[in-house]
Parts: structure tokens; sequence; C-alpha cells
């Protein structure tokens, strides 16, 4: 069905109860709860959305673009109002545009802003399990934080990614990668000190984030160098996927930078 009108619609969501965005049989989806939520507003069954890219189970994110398609015209206030009074709580809608339904939402330029929140030593409280992932063991932070620059540029990705495909190109560049103080997510049930590796990038391979901040978190131990992670990022790495992928609920799509 060919539509006439076309809206942008930015979301914030938390992920934690969620098998990432894309639909699935037999799974609690992101897309699936947002496509359900519109039927219940003046849209009824007279729509298509289209996300911007795809997120893995448990992920949230501070900022997500779905792209609407409908036959109708919206007031844009009053439409977000309906929307937001109608998602569940962990759902938010918190902007939107008239767009050209011509506008290619997965084939636009974008930059991503990845987080993802760590902290490390005593159990964590357990209200903040959606948001941050806590290890057990002492980490060495400021070696982490040179080992993240190390992932800084253009480099090959083939150790950071699983199931690629036979197209899946694995030189890509990373704009920034940092490890710093988090003072972004704070809340009184978080421990005293945490952490974000934050990574900025045009796009990233399947689960190449979580793979890298397992990889930081083997340096923190000290169970592997920085020498470790300049061979893995060579064209000549063994090409072999690394095993340790951090768990998924630490990470958060921070922003993107999407341009129309």
């Amino acid at each position: 069905m060919k539509y006439s009108v076309s809206y942008l619609i930015c979301l914030q969501f938390l992920g934690f109860r969620f098998s990432g965005w894309q639909k699935q049989n037999n799974a609690k989806t992101l897309h699936e709860m947002v496509d359900k939520t519109l039927s219940f507003t003046v849209l009824k069954q007279d729509f298509k959305t289209i996300g911007v890219g795809r997120t893995d189970a448990k992920v949230s994110a501070n900022c997500y673009y779905f792209q609407l398609f409908t036959h109708l015209i919206l007031d844009e206030n009053v439409f977000l109002e309906s929307l937001n009074s109608n998602f569940p709580a962990d759902f938010r809608a918190i902007s939107m545009q008239k767009i050209d339904t011509s506008f290619n939402i997965i084939g636009a330029e974008k930059v991503k802003e990845y987080h993802y929140y760590f902290s490390f030593g005593t159990k964590n409280n357990p209200y903040a399990a959606p948001f941050i992932v806590n290890v057990n063991d002492d980490l060495h932070i400021e070696l982490m934080q040179k080992a993240a620059q190390l992932f800084s540029g253009e480099h090959y990705f083939h150790k950071y990614c699983t199931k690629p495909s036979e197209n899946t190109i694995f030189k890509r560049t990373v704009d920034s990668c940092e490890i710093v103080v988090n003072d972004i997510l704070v809340a009184n049930f978080f421990p005293e000190k945490s952490y974000i590796l934050k990574v900025k990038g045009k796009g990233f391979l399947r689960y190449q984030i979580r793979l890298m901040m397992a990889t930081l978190f083997e340096v923190g131990k000290g169970n592997l160098d920085l020498q470790f992670i300049e061979s893995s990022l060579k064209e000549d790495n063994d090409r072999k996927s690394l095993r340790n992928i951090a768990p998924s609920s630490g990470l958060q799509l921070y922003d993107v930078d999407l341009q129309l």
C-alpha cells in the first residue's frame, strides 16, 4: 500500500523486558508494542512503521527514531499526547515531525552514539539491573581507558561480530571510543561510582559494542593487554569472533544524528 503522509517520531524506551526492536514469533518486541499502541490512536490499522535499526534484547534507548506512514494528516501535539497516554510506562515519544514519504530512514546518513554503563566491585542494588552491569572483579580503569581509545579510527572488526553474512563489511570506522565516569544516568540506587563506554560511528556490526566491552573488561581484569586489541583490529587478524559478549542490559542507544 502506498501512503500519502509520513512522520518521523523520536522515542525513548527501557528495553529490559523486550526481545529487541524487530518483530519475532513468540517474543515480546519493541516494534510490536509500538504498532499495538498506535492501533489505539486515531490511526487504527491505517499505518505502517519502520525503525531506524535493530536493537538487541534488553537494550534501551534515550533516542530512537521510527518512521510512521499513514493517510491521515495529524496534529503533532495532539497525536503525541494521545500516543504517550496509550504507551506503557517504559515508552515515551518525545518529538514528531512531518517528512516526505520518499525519506528512507534505514538508508539515510546517520551517526549513532551508544553508551554502555558499568560498575565493578560490590554487587549493585537489584533495582539497577535494567540500566547498569556490575563486574565482581576489581578493574584497572585507567588501562581500560587506554584500551578503549584503540578502537577509534578505521579498523577491521572481524573479531567483533557474530554470525556475519556473506556480504558483511568488516572494515569500519569508529568516530570515537572512550570510557568516562558516569554523570549522565544517576539514581539513589546506583553504586557510588560507575562508568560509561561511549562509542560513536555511522554503523556497527552485530554485537560489536558488546564484544568490545567484554574485551575491555578482560583488559581491566588483567587477562588481556593493549597489544591484543591492537592485533585484533588489524587486517591480518585470525577473523574468528571473540566468545565473550557483555550483557545487553548495560547498553543504551544514547543518540542518533539523523540526516534529513
